[in-house]
């Protein structure tokens, strides 16, 4: 089955999931069909996307023609059998019961086309068990998706004992249709990937309470601040709900052993009723008004070795019994957890002998089956990590950004922090510096092309989090600095630049972009400087580039309003080079570098450097261009352009 043959998607549930998963559906084309077992919770379901759509509108993130044709391919339903009678493909969203779930499949079975697939969201249930109460086990999967499901990128397809191959590639393709990103699950096991790392992570922090080893504070402080994870590890858990959290490591602990005991800390908590922000209190009182406050400097060195740990252990299970791979597992966690990095580049980065010595004294210290060493991380640190050096030894191991040569002469420069908005960091100007270096240096590559990872953004801007409680003047000057000179190597270097923009833009994203010479930008792009509403200002180079391209007033207007723009207008205002349809995004990006990149290399070096020479000094400039122009009367590359035009073809440049 391919997604050509798919037409009629049926959800079953219309709760939080549930809705969010027909929304989705919707706005992908597809007819849904919407069930829930009462009228008011279906309609309650459908009202939520009518809600929900109505938002992306106002936000201009889809049309109103676009909201109003979504709702109108969503049909609620209380009857299973008019729900799933013409049904292609089912994703069920019910309560996260096993046994609520088996009974669902009986009344679908009843009604369901027999070459429909049936897909479950489940955060952790074994999809072998649930599958073997169907009469269509080869063709039942699992379909984890993240809450809220409109926003989440992340989707894991889970294959089941019995689940056939063709299955799990109709959903993965389905998933993708959907703008998602699938990240294959190639066993059943509990937690799948991301649940597998998150669980035992929030499950160790609350073990390191229990021992008091650490307190709340210090813990949350070192995931959040010096780890750079989006949330402390409680305040992650109350956000979640350690009902939530409490009733995943209960069935990890059923079926994996006593490795996955909860802690105690987290079981009084439970006892307590404190399920966390759903319920006023969990780890921290929402209801009093004082909700999170995690200090900025309360972390340890010795925590967030423990954390990491434990971290690579999990990992080392996922990749010892086969669910995973390390690339999966480290896309899965950023994307769906919002990691800046994965676990296991992190356990990588802290070296795996020094985690395995942490978790064998831990082991001694406290005689607990959670720091058994797992066979997966002996044999990776065995190897030399989970990413081994594939020998070539020129070649960097960027972890923010990744390099491509897509051919025609191009040589890319991918900014990859997805799962944060391609959100610039103190690492990612490092490796930005560096591929930017190799780029240059290469004859092969005559344009250089600088794009993000998927079509949410080009860069959102700086990455603030990493940031976050570092309030040093020296520190946020040396910042400054990096973010300028590094940028400024696009503008200084004598290979064309070209940057496309697909998505977001904002603040350093958008001083990258500047430092570009040629800008395009779909249509979905969003681009603007918002510093001004965080009481900043443009830090990398955005005072003075903007002024320089849209003018004096047009600067001040982007910069002081700190709006954010539609792309029609940036390139009304000369920001933008072209705006491309979305569709045709990517094809035209590159057909725009290689056109550029079939031009004179010599010429276009010492025009880049005529130009950015004149914008500082016009005399400068005036001369560097007499000079350039007298240098170029001596070159291969002026006889074939001559040539080509007296013969009326293309001229095939050499950079001679």
């Amino acid at each position: 089955m391919t997604t050509d043959d798919i037409e009629t998607i049926a959800v079953l549930g219309a709760g939080n999931m549930g809705h969010g998963i027909a929304e989705v559906a919707a706005l992908a084309g597809y007819r849904v069909n919407l069930r829930d077992i009462k009228e008011e919770f279906v309609q309650d379901g459908y009202d939520q996307i009518e809600w929900s759509l109505e938002k992306l509108a106002e936000k201009q993130q889809i049309s109103d023609e676009e909201a109003e044709a979504a709702i109108g391919r969503v049909t609620p339903y209380v009857e299973m059998e008019p729900s799933v009678e013409d049904a292609d493909f089912v994703i069920e969203a019910v309560p996260e019961k096993m046994e609520i779930k088996k009974d669902v499949y009986g009344d679908v079975e009843a009604h369901l086309p027999e070459g429909a697939i049936i897909a479950t969201n489940t955060s952790s249930l074994s999809i072998t068990e649930l599958s073997e109460v169907t009469e269509r086990p080869e063709r039942f999967c699992g379909m984890h998706f993240f809450n809220p499901p409109v926003r989440m990128q992340l989707v894991e397809v889970i294959s089941g004992g019995h689940t056939a191959e063709g299955t799990l590639e109709a959903a993965e393709a389905l998933a993708e249709d959907f703008g998602k990103t699938p990240v294959r699950v190639r066993k059943d096991s509990p937690g799948f990937i991301v649940n597998r790392i998150l669980v035992p992570l929030m499950n160790e922090a609350c073990w390191m309470v229990s021992e008091e080893a650490a307190t709340v504070a210090e813990v949350d402080s070192t995931t959040k601040f010096d780890m750079g994870l989006p949330m402390g590890s409680f305040e992650l858990g109350d956000q979640v709900g350690n009902d939530v959290t409490h009733h995943v490591l209960e069935y990890m602990n059923e079926v994996l052993g006593e490795a996955y005991e909860p802690a105690p800390f987290l079981e009084e908590t439970i006892e307590a009723e404190r399920y966390g922000k759903k319920t006023g209190e969990g780890f921290y009182d929402y209801d009093s008004g004082e909700g999170v406050d995690i200090p900025a400097d309360a972390g340890s060195e010795a925590i967030e070795t423990r954390l990491v740990a434990v971290m690579a252990n999990e990992v080392g299970n996922l990749v010892g019994n086969d669910v995973s791979d390390p690339a999966a597992i480290d896309e899965a966690v950023m994307l769906g957890a919002g990691f800046p990095e994965g676990p296991a580049k992190m356990a990588d980065d802290a070296g795996l002998g020094t985690l395995i010595g942490t978790l064998e004294d831990l082991a001694e210290t406290t005689g607990h089956p959670r720091f058994e060493v797992s066979e997966g991380l002996e044999t990776a640190a065995a190897e030399g990590g989970f990413y081994t050096d594939d020998g070539d030894s020129d070649a960097p191991a960027f972890a923010n950004v990744e390099l491509r040569y897509p051919g025609d002469m191009i040589g890319q420069i991918i900014l990859d922090r997805e799962a944060r908005m391609n959100t610039i960091n103190a690492e990612t100007l490092s490796e930005l510096s560096e591929a930017i270096d190799r780029l240059d240096a290469d004859d092969d590559v005559r344009a250089i092309l600088v794009t993000g990872k998927g079509d949410r953004a080009f860069s959102a801007g700086a990455d603030v989090s990493s940031m976050a409680g570092s309030t040093d003047p020296i520190d946020a000057i040396d910042l400054s600095r990096r973010g300028q000179e590094t940028f400024g190597k696009l503008e200084e270097c004598g290979t064309p630049v070209v940057a496309g923009i697909d998505g977001f833009a904002l603040g350093g994203g958008l001083e990258l972009a500047l430092c570009c010479d040629f800008r395009l930008a779909s249509e979905r792009s969003e681009l603007g400087t918002p510093e001004h509403s965080l009481g900043l200002l443009p830090g990398w180079g955005g005072t003075q580039r903007l002024m320089r391209i849209a003018g004096f007033g047009r600067a001040k207007e982007i910069v002081f309003t700190a709006e954010r723009y539609d792309p029609e207008t940036m390139y009304e205002y000369g920001v933008l080079t072209e705006v491309v349809e979305n569709d045709a995004f990517e094809e035209r990006v590159h057909e725009f570098a290689a056109d550029i990149a079939a031009g004179p290399p010599i010429a276009q070096k010492l025009t880049k450097r005529a130009m950015l020479r004149g914008w500082e000094d016009v005399d400068a400039g005036l001369d560097l261009e007499a000079q350039a122009f007298g240098h170029l009367m001596n070159t291969d590359d002026l006889m074939e352009g001559i040539t080509a035009f007296m013969g009326d073809k293309e001229p095939e440049f050499e950079g001679k």
